[in-house]
Parts: C-alpha cells; sequence; structure tokens
C-alpha cells in the first residue's frame, strides 16, 4: 500500500532497514525544466536527514547528494517558489514545506507534489507517487545496474479535469490534486470502509493519473505496477521534466 504524502513510513522499511552489508547510494538531480526547481527531501522514521533537505536546482543543472546504506525517504520538485522581501520567508506555489527557508528541516511537501520514494538496503525498492497528486514530471533510472526506469514524463497538468485543477495566477493549471486530497472522500482515499486493497479500486480520477504515467502510482493500492527494485549499493539518476 502507498501511503500518503502526511506520513513518513515508506515500504518496506521494516524489511530492509536492518539489514546488514548493504553498500551507500549516490542520488544525482538534473533539472531539464526550463524553470527552476527547488527540490525537497525527506527521510523516513528511523533514517537520518540527508545533508541537504532542500536546495534550489537551476534549469540545466545538476546536485549530488549521497545516502546511508539503509535509509528512506522522499524526493520531490517544488515550483513558483519566492522570497519575501519584507519578511525574507521562503515560498512554493506547488510542494511547499511550510519552512518559510530553502531547506525544508523535516517537513513533508504540501500536496498535490509529485513524490520520488526510496528504501535503500540489500535491495532497493523504489517508486513515483501520484497518490497525493502531481505537480512536475519526473524520472528515475539507476547508474549501470540495468534496473528498470520508472517515473512520470508526461505532463498530467494539461489533462488534470477540472475540479482537480490547481490554477496559478496567470490562469494556468500548476499543479493537479488527487481525488482524495480534493474531496477528502474515504473511496477516493482508501480509508474507513475502503480502507483495504478488497475495497479500495481504481476510480475514474485516478485512471487519469495512471493513463497519463502507467509506471507511478495512481491510488493507494497500486503496488503491482508501481514499485520496483534493484540490487543495493548503487547510484541513481532523477530528473525533473525528462525528455518524453
Amino acid at each position: 500500500m502507498k501511503l500518503s504524502m502526511g506520513s513518513t513510513m515508506f515500504i518496506p522499511l521494516v524489511l530492509v532497514l536492518f539489514i546488514k552489508g548493504a553498500q551507500s547510494a549516490s542520488f544525482e538531480f538534473q533539472n531539464q525544466c526550463a524553470q527552476t526547481i527547488w527540490v525537497g527531501t525527506l527521510s523516513g522514521a528511523g533514517s537520518p536527514p540527508l545533508s541537504l533537505t532542500g536546495f534550489e536546482l537551476k534549469s540545466g543543472g545538476s546536485t549530488y547528494l549521497d545516502a546511508p546504506a539503509t535509509w528512506s525517504g522522499r524526493f520531490w520538485g517544488r515550483t513558483g517558489c519566492t522570497t519575501d522581501p519584507t519578511t525574507g520567508a521562503f515560498r512554493c506555489a506547488t510542494g511547499d514545506c511550510g519552512s518559510g527557508k530553502i531547506e525544508c528541516n523535516g517537513a513533508g511537501g504540501a500536496p498535490p507534489a509529485t513524490l520520488v520514494e526510496f528504501t535503500l538496503g540489500r535491495t532497493d525498492f523504489y517508486d513515483t507517487s501520484l497518490v497525493d497528486g502531481y505537480n512536475v514530471p519526473v524520472m528515475v533510472s539507476d547508474r549501470g545496474r540495468h534496473c528498470r526506469a520508472t517515473g512520470c514524463a508526461r505532463d498530467v497538468n494539461e489533462v488534470c479535469p477540472r475540479e482537480l485543477s490547481v490554477v496559478g495566477g496567470g490562469g494556468e493549471v500548476i499543479a493537479c490534486m488527487s481525488a482524495c486530497v480534493a474531496f477528502g472522500d474515504p473511496k477516493y482515499c482508501c480509508t474507513g470502509a475502503y480502507g483495504g486493497p478488497g475495497t479500495c479500486k481504481p476510480t475514474n480520477y485516478s485512471r487519469v493519473f495512471k493513463n497519463a504515467c502507467p509506471l507511478a502510482y495512481s491510488y493507494a493500492y497500486d503496488d503491482l505496477s508501481s514499485t520496483f527494485t534493484c540490487a543495493g549499493g548503487g547510484d541513481y539518476l532523477v530528473v525533473f521534466c525528462p525528455a518524453p
């Protein structure tokens, strides 16, 4: 089951967190978007924070981060970020972590935001999640182990239903909410009577995300086609706005 952004647990953390002998991993972040992206990082329960919990990634730029051998966490891109000239507070139009700074300092991003999630160990588990919505295209690939790439390369904002759309100051769609975020209905959130794989099923709204990005989580129990594994101890590339 895929958890929402409000949780700091990452499946299957319990299975791999204490496995010994895995090598450390590194992440390279590339920004192929036309605009600057401000990346947020959040470690899962029991995992130490990375050296950067948020950083600016200019168009065409790249940044590297190392992670411990047994680590879990998530990354996401923030867009439309500015610093208030009077208060100095840092805010983003999408994915804001509410810290008032570029560093998120242990806070997650506000949905909707495209998530990249990792649980590292002897075997690495990774996915891209649209469970809480979408804000920017992203793809994940490994370095040299020929593991499956995953992500969401399409601009989902182009196909976002009006009732899920987040509209910017210029009238453009800047993000696409999940139906759970938009309506709070248990049947969309996989909670209450719908809190299991037998009762929580795809909906017309989740299919919008799945049709656009078949490899990404579109709702909480979208596990079979959305979670991927790779041998532990490798390097990963996370690309925002990859070429189609």
